[in-house]
């Protein structure tokens, strides 16, 4: 009986600490937690694939490492533009639009994408067999995040106008 309880204890802190979070961050906190959790999977079923295949080597994990930063850095310029936009449209007087997060999500679900591509790949270099349907799906899912995101102008338009 005593077992039983303890693990009551455990589901109720669980659920405890994940109400705390959404309620702290929301859903986009989950968006990042989500993206977080690919890139260590990636990494670590990218370094698995390499060594597997006799390939694995310091420099190249490196150059993983700072492909992950850059990663990070992109996610933070999104944040930073979310922040930048909402902060715009709520002290724009006689503007009636409802800005809170558009840019950072866009970005998350782009790179979620891309990185559950990449471990299916390596998934595949590792041996397993993967459902080409998945492949697909996970392209069509990365590809309608780019069709949603908005298009900047071009270049040469802008420069038309400043004439």
């Amino acid at each position: 009986m005593e077992d039983k309880n303890i693990f009551l204890a455990i589901k109720a802190a669980i659920a405890a600490v994940c109400a705390a979070f959404t309620a702290a961050f929301g859903w986009l906190g989950w968006l990042v937690v989500a993206w977080v959790g690919c890139l260590l999977v990636d990494y670590i079923s990218g370094s698995a694939a390499a060594a597997k295949a006799g390939d694995w080597s310091s420099e190249k994990a490196r150059a993983g490492i700072w492909h992950k930063t850059g990663m990070i850095f992109v996610v933070l310029v999104a944040a930073v533009t979310d922040a930048v936009l909402a902060t715009l449209v709520s002290n724009i007087p006689g503007l009636q639009i409802d800005y809170s997060t558009m840019v950072l999500p866009l970005v998350l679900a782009w790179y979620i994408f891309t990185e559950l591509g990449s471990i299916a790949e390596n998934a595949a270099l590792l041996g397993a067999p993967v459902p080409e349907w998945l492949v697909k799906l996970l392209a069509v899912g990365k590809k309608m995040v780019d069709d949603k995101a908005p298009d900047p102008p071009d270049e040469d338009e802008d420069d038309d106008k400043n004439d």
